[in-house]
């Protein structure tokens, strides 16, 4: 035979071996490497000595670039070793979020079991699930549109604040009775499927009285604006990990307040805009908790 032609048959024939392992391993290959794809979600719990009714979740780091966690309010961006806090009896699902490489994202859940509540840390805000007419009671409006252009309606233990837009705005509130110099965190589950446009949804807790028709402006607390770069397009979550309005005490983006006397402060929440979602702005699980 003549050599060339053994040569280039002994070249197609491993070139054809060669492609045939190649087709054979298909389901094996990784298309894209640089895609985690077995991302361990997996973590502990491990109740924290000395704290009560708070728990360290520890989530295993091989492969996992970033956690989020869900406690059942909404998922949250958190830390791998991440210390949680829930002051209420009842049984919870901690779901962690593990994310590798490329975005890939596995889950895993787990429940902890809370046997009492934690009587340093009950929420003081009465009604903040809406869920009856007593409690939809305990909130009175501001009386800051005066038109009913502007409204809070109530409904599957929820609140909503809408608004036709044109600036026209809306609020509600309550009294809550606080101690001189300890703190207290603030928090509400937030959501809207649309977003907005020159619009704010804010939370203030002040000693001054509020007033029919009269814009409530005393110690801004958190909350969310268009201007500041959230509530531009739809979210959902606690307001302390999506909000970006500074709190005024501290000039830093924070839900935790404190008070120089002990006695009456007003929790108002107000909202409105120029361009308002159409789908209004939810909220629920209204919390006011010392530290």
């Amino acid at each position: 035979m003549n050599l060339n032609i053994y040569f280039r048959k002994s070249v197609y024939l491993m070139l054809f071996l060669a492609l045939g392992t190649l087709n054979s391993c298909t389901e094996d290959v990784n298309e894209n490497p640089l895609v985690v794809t077995n991302v361990d979600a997996s973590f502990t719990i491990t109740p924290v000595a000395g704290a009560m009714n708070t728990y360290l979740l520890t989530a295993q780091p091989k492969g996992v670039i970033f956690s989020k966690w869900d406690l059942g309010d909404g998922a949250f961006n958190g830390k791998m070793n991440q210390v949680i806090s829930l002051p209420d009896a009842g049984t919870y699902t901690v779901t962690h979020t593990a994310v590798g490489a490329g975005a890939a994202m596995t889950t895993s859940s787990q429940q902890i079991v809370v046997a009492q509540t934690d009587p340093a840390k009950g929420n003081l805000v009465q009604g903040g699930t809406f869920a009856t007419a007593a409690d939809q009671a305990k909130w009175t409006s501001a009386q800051l549109s005066p038109s009913g252009a502007a409204f809070w309606s109530f409904a599957n233990n929820s609140a909503t604040i809408h608004s036709p837009g044109g600036w026209a705005q809306e609020g509600i509130y309550q009294a809550i009775e606080v101690v001189k110099d300890r703190e207290y965190t603030i928090d509400m589950n937030v959501s809207c499927p649309s977003g907005s446009d020159e619009t704010w949804f804010e939370v203030y807790a002040g000693k001054s009285v509020p007033q029919p028709g009269v814009e409530y402006k005393d110690n801004k607390v958190m909350g969310l604006s268009t201007w500041d770069g959230c509530a531009k397009d739809k979210f959902s979550g606690r307001l302390s990990g999506i909000g970006c309005v500074k709190n005024d005490a501290t000039g830093t983006v924070s839900n935790v307040v404190k008070f120089s006397e002990s006695g009456k402060i007003y929790l108002l929440i107000r909202s409105g805009g120029n361009t308002f979602t159409k789908d209004g702005i939810t909220v629920s699980k209204i919390e006011f908790r010392g530290k």
